[in-house]
Order: structure tokens, then C-alpha cells, then sequence
């Protein structure tokens, strides 16, 4: 996610340094002192890092025999910061990280399988659905989900108000027809009614395109998984190409946009909808203009489906560390519901387990948007992209480039489906 990249420089350094200046084990008291764990987070919203702190305080004035050491890290080199602490076999106890990056880690022996530290109701209170993005080939398990993000469209009320538009909610959501009528309806001389925020087209696609049932992935489990392109794949792109060409009701500067870069536009009425992440409602609450009215919308609908991909935050423990199943027991602490449910308010994204999410719409009653977020990890699930390790490669060398030109009207959805393919045998044959 581009929004975490903006931690500052400084909190990089300081992780590096810590990275590699701390030991695990007991503290300086010798073998009577406390055991030491070190925890490497990756918050960097101000009010993210305080609760992680918070959190880290409460429970070293609980445990006395157990400390943990917060140390600040940084979406944008954690990485090599874990590479380089792994291979000199000074790691953290405890990892933050996401689902997507960690299995490279878990290949190469570098994180513990939890399976048999887990606890069970901690196992009971988060989706299967889920638990399999951080399972590896083998069935261990490499990390704890805690963290959500799911694709919505923030609306302006005002605007969709005006044109008698009424609101879509959880139990009835916008499918991508009546999506694409309302910013048909919305746009006039001075207003587009969408701006798609494209400058990671892949991303976007590939989420989305799951409630189509797109997968662009098949036989994944197979010693040769293969790229197809048929019409479930092409329901997305398509649609966007048809709103931005055809409809005219998307705005084509946005398509070098992130979802922050949208926002003047939408507070000036130049946009009617935006989408994006959940988590663009913190910068609503902190951005929007006194008396500007605004509405978060549930994930659209495609074929009878929200799906789409979970990417959860996590916590991992290191293979290396002396005391993993004191660093169990810290993650449990960390994330029992009310505190998972403290983090994900604080970071604006969606708690893992049911209880969190219990707790969270009752701290929040619902408001500013937090209704259609706890609602919308219904329609989170393992995608068959994250089950394949050459996806990264894929989406920067062929995926991308071959969106952006598609976007751009440079290559028929033809061509864009023949690159991709194409781009996914040469890939993948490797």
C-alpha cells in the first residue's frame, strides 16, 4: 500500500539500528533477569503507534518476567531490514508484515510454524478463509492475521442526494451496472461521477475482479500454474475502460492518481465517487472541508459476489528465536479482541476475529463508515494470485505496464488479455 511508505526516514534508521544492535534472549540481568522479546512494528499513523505502544507498555507492567522492546519499522525497507537481520541470525522475536510478503521468509526457513502455539479460540474467532492466507503449502502456519483492508467507494451524500440517488447499504449493495448508471447520472459539465485512482492498475484489477471470478490464476496447486484471460478477467478492466471512453463519467486524469491524490478533487465536487481503500475514511475525517457530507459505500457487486482478495497485516515469529512460545503468548495478549479491535481503529482498517469486530462497531456505533467496513470482511478471501510466488514478478513486468496502456487506450482488451497470457508463460516457465 502506497500510504504506508510515508513513514518518515528517521523511524527507518532507528529500526535498522535496532534491528541489528539487540539481541534475544534475557535481558542485561544475566539468566535471572527477564527474558527479553523484541517486537517490530510496522504502524506509522500517530494514532496507530501510540495504541501499539500502549499495548507494548500495558503488557510489560504485567509481565515482569516476559518484556518486549518496540521497535519502530518501516513499510518501505522492512524487507532487506528482515533479510539482512535474518541471514546475520539476529532477527526480531516478533514480525509485522503482511500475508502476501511472507511467504518467501517461511520457504527459506525463517519463520516458525505457529500451528501448535496458536491458541484455539483464537483459531475459532478468525474465518478459515482467512487463516489460509498465512498458510504455507506444507499446513503450517506462518503468521497471525490482525488486519484488513477492503475496496469501497466513497461517495459525495450531497450529490447523490441531489439526483435521487438513494444510498446502497450491506444487505443491498451497488452492482457494477448500477455503479456505473449512478456515475453516468452524477457526471455533467463540471463533474465527473468517478475518479478511478489507477497509478497501481494490478492491484485494483485483480482484487476486483474476483466477484466476476476472475481469478487470471489457474492450477495453482499444479507444477505449472497458468495466466488465462477470459471474459470473467475482462469484466473489470473493461468496465473502467467503458466509463472512462465510452460513459465519459470517469475522469481521465485520475488514472495517474492515488486514492489521496483524488481528494482535492472530490472536496472542489469535481469527482462525485472515488474509490479506494477503506482506510481513505481517516483522511475524510481529517481532510474534508467544515460541512462537506460524505458516505462510505459497500464493496460493489459482481456476478452474485463481493469477493475479494485478503491481504491481512500479521504477526509472525522468527525460527530463530529462543523464545517463541513467550512471543505466542505476547500476540495473544496483543491481539485479543478489544486490543485488535484498538488497532484496526487506529490504523482505519478491519479487524480479523468476529469478537474484534464486535467490539469495534460498538466503540464506533457504526460512524464514519466503520458499519460498511466491519460488514465488508464478509467479502474478503484467499485469491488464487497469492498462491503463486512468481505473482510479483508477473504484476511489475508484464501485469502493470499492459494495464496502464489499456487504460490509457493504447491496447485493445484483446491485446491486453494476449500480454498478460503471454507475459504469464514466460513467467511462469522459469
Amino acid at each position: 500500500m502506497l500510504r504506508r511508505i510515508m513513514v518518515a526516514a528517521a523511524a527507518a534508521a532507528l529500526a535498522v539500528a535496532s534491528l541489528a544492535g539487540c539481541g534475544s534472549g534475557e535481558g542485561e540481568g544475566g539468566s535471572d533477569g527477564p527474558v527479553t522479546l523484541r517486537f517490530l512494528s510496522l504502524a506509522w499513523q500517530e494514532e496507530s503507534v501510540a495504541a501499539n505502544r500502549a499495548l507494548v507498555d500495558q503488557w510489560n507492567a504485567e509481565h515482569p518476567d516476559v518484556q518486549v522492546e518496540y521497535i519502530q519499522g518501516d513499510w518501505g525497507s522492512v524487507h532487506d531490514q528482515l533479510l539482512t537481520a535474518f541471514e546475520g541470525g539476529d532477527p526480531a522475536d516478533v514480525i509485522h508484515y503482511e500475508s502476501a510478503a511472507i511467504p518467501s521468509f517461511a520457504q527459506r526457513g525463517y519463520l516458525a510454524d505457529l500451528t501448535d502455539l496458536v491458541p484455539a479460540d483464537m483459531r475459532e474467532g478468525i474465518d478459515d478463509a482467512i487463516w489460509q492466507t498465512v498458510t504455507g503449502d506444507d499446513g503450517a502456519l506462518y503468521g497471525v492475521p490482525f488486519l484488513l483492508e477492503s475496496q469501497v467507494v466513497i461517495a459525495n451524500k450531497t450529490m447523490l442526494d441531489e439526483a435521487g440517488i438513494p444510498v446502497p447499504t450491506p444487505e443491498d449493495p451497488w452492482s457494477w451496472d448500477e455503479y456505473q448508471a449512478a456515475a453516468r447520472q452524477l457526471t455533467d459539465a463540471d463533474t465527473f461521477g468517478a475518479a478511478w485512482p489507477l497509478s497501481n492498475p494490478t492491484n485494483a484489477v485483480m482484487n476486483l475482479s474476483l466477484a466476476f471470478g476472475g481469478q487470471f490464476f489457474y492450477e495453482v496447486d499444479s507444477e505449472q500454474p497458468q495466466v488465462r484471460f477470459t471474459e470473467a478477467e475482462g469484466q473489470v478492466p473493461s468496465r473502467i475502460h467503458e466509463m472512462l471512453y465510452t460513459d465519459r463519467s470517469a475522469a481521465p486524469e485520475a488514472l495517474g492518481m492515488s486514492s489521496t491524490d483524488t481528494l482535492p478533487g472530490f472536496f472542489a465536487g469535481k469527482y462525485a465517487t472515488v474509490p479506494g481503500g477503506i482506510w481513505l475514511r481517516q483522511q475524510m475525517v481529517q481532510q474534508a472541508p467544515e460541512g462537506f457530507d460524505w458516505v462510505t459505500l459497500p464493496p460493489l457487486a459482481g456476478d452474485g459476489s463481493q469477493s475479494q482478495a485478503a491481504n491481512p497485516q500479521t504477526l509472525s515469529v522468527a525460527a530463530q528465536s529462543e523464545h517463541q512460545q513467550e512471543a505466542m503468548q505476547f500476540i495473544e495478549f496483543f491481539l485479543a479482541p478489544q486490543n485488535m479491535a484498538t488497532l484496526a481503529k487506529g490504523d482505519w482498517l478491519i479487524p480479523t476475529s468476529e469478537g474484534a469486530r464486535e467490539q469495534l462497531l460498538q466503540t464506533t456505533g457504526g460512524e464514519q463508515g466503520w458499519d460498511i467496513a466491519v460488514a465488508s470482511a464478509e467479502a474478503l478471501t484467499q485469491a488464487p494470485f497469492q498462491e503463486v510466488d512468481a505473482y510479483s514478478e508477473w504484476k511489475t513486468r508484464i501485469a502493470t505496464p499492459a494495464f496502464q496502456r489499456f487504460f490509457a487506450d493504447e491496447i485493445s482488451l484483446q491485446e491486453l488479455g494476449a500480454q498478460l497470457e503471454q507475459g504469464g508463460k514466460d513467467v511462469l516457465s522459469r
